[in-house]
Parts: C-alpha cells; sequence; structure tokens
C-alpha cells in the first residue's frame, strides 16, 4: 500500500465513492492529531492521496512517519 518517494510515504486509498473518501479522512483525525504528525493529502472525488514525510528532520522518512502509516492503514483496512 505504501510506497517510499522522494523522501516521503505516499499512498492513494481507493474508496466507494466520495462521501466515503471523506468519513475515512474525518475518522483519521484523532490518531493524527495524538500523534502529533500531519499529513499531506488531498481528496479527489473517491481517493485520497497521502503523503508522509518529517518536515523538521530535513523532509525525510523516520519513525513518525512509519508509525503513522500503520495507523492510518489499520483505519483503511475497515472500509470495504
Amino acid at each position: 500500500m505504501w510506497k517510499e518517494e522522494n523522501n516521503a510515504l505516499i499512498a492513494t486509498l481507493k474508496f466507494k465513492n466520495f462521501e466515503t473518501a471523506m468519513q475515512y479522512m474525518q475518522e483519521c483525525i484523532p490518531a493524527i492529531e495524538e500523534a502529533n504528525h500531519h499529513p499531506e493529502w488531498s481528496n479527489v472525488y473517491n481517493e485520497v492521496r497521502i503523503m508522509l514525510t518529517t518536515h523538521d528532520e530535513g523532509n525525510t522518512i523516520t519513525n513518525k512517519d512509519r508509525k503513522l502509516a500503520v495507523v492510518l492503514e489499520e483505519i483503511y483496512c475497515q472500509y470495504p
């Protein structure tokens, strides 16, 4: 699901429709806030694109990115 590209973890997640994609993004907010590590992400119709990189570590992948990626993937796996 995640790929490393340009010093970032990247995922493009597909959902059945726009509403479900937005529900996923909303559901991720508590985990993101708890980690205090905010992704760059976007939504176009039924797709959510996520990019994780640690800006204060020189825009590279760190353990913070990998931990949040696991949580975001766990949430995604709950969607049909």
